[in-house]
């Protein structure tokens, strides 16, 4: 068991002196119990609160990802139908300066 140390002030220690302790504990442990949860409860509900922050933020990450994602799509689609076109152009710049040449 681990040893817990309870500060009191001195007046209250006097007071406590004539007072069998291991009784009030136990008429204090429910109270204890009770203000031991609520904080408990509490600390979730920060934690929670944290966490919720977080997530949005990430969500919002992720919709900042997609969006430059969808544009890296778009980008190349772009220029792979521009290297396409350009191909194309230049096949023919070949066949032209080839039919040139041989004429």
């Amino acid at each position: 068991m681990k040893e817990i140390i309870i500060v009191v002030p001195r007046k209250r220690f006097k007071e406590l002196k004539n007072v069998n302790i291991a009784e009030l504990i136990q008429r204090n442990l429910e109270k204890a119990e009770i203000t031991l949860e609520a904080e408990y409860i509490n600390y979730l509900l920060e934690k929670r609160a944290r966490l919720l922050e977080k997530l949005s933020d990430m969500e919002g990450k992720i919709e900042e990802l997609r969006s430059y994602y969808n544009k890296v799509l778009q980008d190349n689609l772009l220029m792979k139908s521009e290297r396409e076109r350009l191909n194309k152009e230049n096949s023919t710049l070949r066949r032209e300066l080839k039919s040139k040449v041989n004429s």
